[in-house]
């Protein structure tokens, strides 16, 4: 291929073919157990990918998609399926950072804000918004051991790069000061105090 010849695309049939091949082999060897797990892997890939596939049809073909503020692309990005494939293959456009924020925001119910992420040990820290304990006392969902997982699944999908979570609780209320109320001392007629007794 010279210089300036573009890439050939990758043929639908010729993949296909390539596939059947790997099977055959695979089954000529006498491991049919091989054989068997390879056809699973296939399966399972292809699954993944058709749903992906139809995913991003469904969300090009709703009518949010032709009003979004960022287009179409926006709405592609904001989903955790699509949104994994594109990572999957580093296509998506936005850095680290900005798919830690779009994660965190899909999950903005259970309360935590970003605090900082280690690029170099893959861990972010976070803090709970939802008050100590992991609840805010109101039934409202909190940042316990349920919520952390969920936390951690749409970083997965969004930003895989997060390999540890660090999360801590929010800070205590303070307890307001107590008012000291002292003994009032006795008063006379009209408010003023009663005269001293005579000696």
């Amino acid at each position: 291929m010279s210089a300036t010849e573009a890439p050939r695309s990758p043929n639908a049939e010729e993949a296909g073919r390539r596939v059947e091949e790997i099977l055959d082999r695979l089954t000529a060897a006498g491991d049919p157990a091989a054989a068997a797990v390879a056809e699973e892997l296939i399966r399972v890939l292809m699954d993944f990918y058709g749903a992906g596939l139809a995913r991003i049809v469904t969300l090009l073909q709703a009518p949010a998609a032709r009003t979004a503020q960022g287009g179409p692309l926006s709405g592609l990005l904001g989903d955790e399926l699509v949104s994994s494939l594109l990572v999957l293959h580093d296509l998506h456009p936005e850095d680290t950072l900005a798919r830690i924020s779009r994660a965190l925001e899909s999950v903005r119910e259970h309360g935590v804000e970003l605090l900082g992420f280690d690029d170099a040990t893959g861990t972010l820290r976070l803090r709970s918004t939802a008050g100590p304990g992991g609840g805010s006392g109101c039934g409202c969902p909190g940042t316990g051991p349920s919520a952390r997982q969920v936390v951690e699944d749409a970083l997965a999908c969004f930003a895989p790069e997060v390999s540890h979570v660090e999360l801590e609780e929010a800070p205590s209320p303070q307890e307001p000061a107590l008012l000291q109320i002292g003994a009032r001392p006795p008063t006379g007629t009209a408010g003023r105090p009663a005269p001293a007794a005579a000696p």
